[in-house]
Order: structure tokens, then sequence, then C-alpha cells
């Protein structure tokens, strides 16, 4: 009889641990390292560090060729930074390319960079290439960009209405992340799917048909 409960108390104990702390239903989805793809970053002043509170995603502003190759860019954007803007490393945390690769950039427990005037701390900075004024982004970008905020929003306990685009935070300075992604914020889709996937969902992504004024051609994804 002991033993029984031995038993039951030892179930009833493991059953309120796991209720207590749950599995993450966002799994974090594949990212390729900043080591693995050849990152240089410079020292970044501990005064940096922050406490992530939002995501703010944006588009690259530059138009994608075909044959441009991912790795490429995100060096010579870092190279670029460092150079021209005295920017210790990437000004975002994620980059996402055409074919939905996720590459780390700057650390996250870093506040990222802007060309513009809102206060980064605080924010994660998340960006897709593209220009999304003149190009529309690819379905595997949407998905990795679902999957990525998803998890990033979990892991850092931060709600729904802290996730926008950059003219969010500056609308009179930017048009990013450009008119045909942005959409998905305007309609509400975009937080729709993050938060299907926040509740252990599988949201079915699938790109809305092209804008009256364009555009319309689809990102290159070789």
């Amino acid at each position: 009889m002991g033993m029984m409960r031995a038993a039951a108390l030892a179930l009833l104990l493991a059953t309120v641990a796991a209720a207590a702390d749950p599995k993450p239903a966002a799994a974090q989805p594949p990212i390729v390292l900043a080591s693995e793809w050849g990152s240089k970053p410079q020292p970044i002043p501990d005064a940096r560090r922050h406490v992530p509170k939002s995501i703010t995603i944006h588009h690259a502003g530059v138009i994608w060729k075909s044959g441009e190759n991912p790795v490429k860019s995100l060096q010579a954007l870092q190279a670029w930074g460092q150079k021209e803007k005295h920017w210790p490393d990437l000004p975002y945390h994620f980059l996402i390319a055409p074919d939905g690769r996720i590459f780390a950039g700057r650390s996250v427990e870093y506040e990222p960079e802007t060309n513009t005037s809102y206060k980064t701390t605080g924010h994660i900075g998340v960006e897709l290439f593209g220009n999304f004024e003149v190009q529309r982004p690819s379905k595997e970008q949407l998905v990795s960009l679902v999957k990525l905020v998803a998890w990033l929003a979990q892991e850092h306990k931060i709600p729904l209405d802290q996730i926008g685009g950059h003219k969010d935070r500056v609308e009179a300075e930017t048009v990013c992340p450009g008119k045909d992604l942005y959409r998905y914020f305007q309609d509400g889709q975009l937080k729709a799917w993050i938060k299907t996937a926040m509740e252990g969902g599988d949201p079915r992504i699938e790109p809305g048909p092209a804008l009256k004024d364009g555009p319309t051609d689809l990102i290159p994804m070789k």
C-alpha cells in the first residue's frame, strides 16, 4: 500500500511539474549561425545591451537580383556598415533569404541599428532580403518569418501588439518593410499566422494575390 501511495504521489508531482513548465509551442526554426556564414563582428559596448520587448520587421530596400548570393550579401552589408556607418556588426539580428534560409546577424543581447530616428533599445530587428515596393516576398520568406517571429515572441515573452513593421515605428520616414509585405500587417494576416504558430498550430501560409498597383513580380529564388 505504501509503495502504491508513493507511486501515485510521484505521478502527481510529475504531472504538476509538466503543467508548470510546458514544452514550447513554437519550436526554434533552423538558423544559419553567424560563425557559419563568416561573420566578422567588431566589439559592441556593454552600454548597448538591452532587454528585447518588441520585434520590428524590415525589408532590405534593395532589389534582389537572380544569381545573388545571400552569404556574400551579408558579408558586404556587414563590411559596408562597419566602414560607412561605424556599426560594429550587422544592423539586424536575423535576416531571411529568398529561399527561406534564416541567418543570424547581430546578437540579440545588443540593440540593433537604424537609419531612421526611432529608439532601437528593446527591439529585435528582422530583415527580409528584397525590396517589397517593387518585388513580392516569396512564400518561403513568409513561412520562415512566421516561424522565426513566433519563436522569438515566445522566448522573449513579447506580446503580439509589440510586433510591427519599421514604418510602424517612424511612419513619416520610411515605407519599410515595403507595401507587398506590409499588406500582411494591415489585414492582420501576419499576426494571425504568428498567433497560430505560438499556440502550437501549423498556419496555412499562402501569399495573397498581387496588389492592384503592384508589385507583380516575385523575388527571384536563384
